[in-house]
């Protein structure tokens, strides 16, 4: 798998992760510690952001090593890895060719994300260069098995998924490609608002999705 597109050794992968991190938080991709970052490595296995610590102050020595299942292998910060590492997985098990995940929640594709619309319009040449079109996955809650499964259907024929009233996942051959990825999906979210195809109002999380998502915050100790 890892002969097809070259992959980073750990110290490479690390700094990559780091870098997009704060690089998404300057662009306010994602708010206090949204989102989460993997790289894949040349010796087959996964770093990834942990849970809890804010994309713009991510540091090497609190990413989390695991094995293409999702098992840990380094935990130098013993950090709680991201609930979001099933959602990576995924991706790499049916893309062979990805060798990093972006996950974040951008304001204007969020947007869409909220509205359940898929982005398709072919307005801005460099998003169908880039990206093709852009499909919307059911929603499914944060962290959840649902929620990757959610994103399988979008993996081929696409460079990007929304994930409904949620954010985007974005993937590349490189750390690079998948967080320029992210970055020309936000620009094209912004050039198809300005052309009028939002507003468009949103999707309202049924009463059972809330309180599915109220039960997270017993299990991720958050109190309102």
């Amino acid at each position: 798998m890892s002969g097809k597109i070259l992959l980073p050794d750990d110290g490479e992968a690390k700094r990559l992760i780091v870098e997009a991190g704060k690089r998404m938080y300057d662009k306010n991709y994602c708010a206090a510690n949204d989102g989460n970052i993997s790289c894949r490595t040349e010796d087959g296995g996964l770093w990834v952001t942990p849970s809890g610590i804010s994309k713009g102050f991510i540091t090497e020595d609190i990413l989390v090593k695991t094995d293409m299942q999702g098992n840990i292998l380094e935990n130098p910060g013993e950090r709680r890895i991201s609930s979001e590492v099933k959602l990576h997985l995924k991706v790499y098990q049916h893309r062979e060719d990805a060798g990093a995940v972006v996950h974040a929640h951008p304001p204007a594709a969020t947007a869409f994300a909220c509205a359940r619309k898929a982005m398709t319009r072919p307005v801005v040449s460099e998003a169908v260069l880039n990206l093709g079109e852009v499909p919307c996955a059911p929603f499914a809650v944060p962290g959840s098995d649902e929620l990757a499964e959610s994103v399988v259907p979008y993996l081929h024929g696409h460079a990007a998924v929304l994930v409904a009233n949620h954010g985007a996942v974005t993937w590349g051959s490189s750390m690079t490609q998948a967080y320029y990825r992210l970055e020309t999906l936000e620009y094209y979210a912004n050039m198809l608002i300005r052309v009028g195809e939002l507003p468009q109002p949103a999707v309202d999380l049924s009463e059972e999705d809330m309180a599915a998502i109220s039960a997270l915050r017993e299990k991720f100790g958050i109190v309102l």
